[in-house]
């Protein structure tokens, strides 16, 4: 199971050992414990939802790549991070480990560990190990 609540909890790839802020849990179109719970397909739909009703929300659109990217559609992931990057409108967010950033930093990095194949579950990203004969 992968963490991430909110758009910042691209910090936390394993299982949560506590609880959400109350920041995260207070905002259900947001999907955070949903995310956090495992139930990704469900926080897809959420998200979707929110994102349909509001395309130029930093957070919505970065928890949908945290979602897309968690359900293995990489390419609708990294459009849901450059959507995040590019809104007019950047704020600051909570994430799941309590510190705050603001939405371009944190959409550049859910970028950088999509590239480097961070939400890919642990057994996927072995396959991408090389060996020296």
């Amino acid at each position: 199971m992968f963490v991430s609540a909110l758009a910042l909890a691209l910090t936390a790839a394993s299982p949560s050992s506590g609880a959400l802020p109350a920041t995260l849990a207070a905002a259900p179109e947001l999907a955070a414990e949903t995310l956090a719970a495992g139930r990704g397909e469900e926080a897809l739909v959420t998200l979707q939802k929110a994102s349909a009703a509001d395309p130029h929300d930093p957070a919505v659109l970065i928890n949908l790549g945290i979602a897309y990217a968690h359900a293995g559609d990489e390419v609708k992931a990294r459009a849901a991070f450059q959507q995040a990057l590019t809104c007019q409108e950047v704020i600051e967010l909570d994430t799941a480990d309590g510190t705050t950033t603001d939405s371009r930093k944190l959409a550049r990095k859910a970028i950088r560990m999509l590239e480097r194949g961070e939400f890919r579950p642990a057994a996927t990203r072995a396959g991408q190990l090389t060996y020296r004969d």
